[in-house]
């Protein structure tokens, strides 16, 4: 039993001290921003520059990835949505009203990340609408990613002010 306890004691099982959120945290949003509707971004810098090959396959990849992400969103994204939100809600509710830091933890990653979700599908309607043009592809691209990075950020820094109040707190608290 005292060797459960010092194990216990050294690896904080408490969401917002534990190493391994964080490292979810930013493998999250380093893959979020790499890759952009399914595509890595290096791709797209290397089909900007290089164009011929390079462009076709980007093209390519991004006509498959975005025809997939609006067949599922046409089929099954009103069930997706309910579903999403009905983990969202509780994540809040199981959080900030009952106080269970995973669920807090769970909801400052997801609900982000449920935004980029949207703007993804958004970013895939817009470039279907363009016909998949080259110009358009780099402009949207490089735009949705700016903006994924920006809600990264924000995230990662709200995600960062709240586990230091939680942890000071149940410090202070002795909890």
């Amino acid at each position: 039993m005292d060797w459960y306890f010092t194990v216990f004691e050294l690896i904080d099982m408490r969401s917002f001290s534990n190493l391994w959120f964080w490292i979810v945290l930013a493998v999250v949003w380093s893959s979020a921003s790499h890759w952009v509707l399914g595509v890595p971004f290096d791709m797209v810098s290397r089909a900007k520059r290089r164009g011929g090959q390079a462009a076709e396959d980007l093209r390519d990849l991004l006509r498959i990835n975005t025809g997939r992400l609006l067949y599922i969103t046409e089929e099954a994204g009103l069930w997706i949505v309910a579903v999403g939100t009905f983990f969202l809600a509780g994540f809040v509710v199981l959080g900030w009203f009952y106080a269970v830091e995973i669920a807090q933890a769970l909801f400052l990653i997801g609900f982000p990340m449920a935004m980029v979700s949207l703007l993804s599908v958004r970013t895939a309607r817009l470039l279907r609408a363009d016909g998949l043009e080259l110009d358009a592809i780099y402009k949207r691209l490089s735009r949705h990613r700016l903006v994924v990075q920006a809600i990264g950020m924000v995230s990662i820094f709200v995600t960062a002010m709240w586990g230091m109040y939680v942890n000071l707190s149940i410090g202070v608290l002795g909890g």
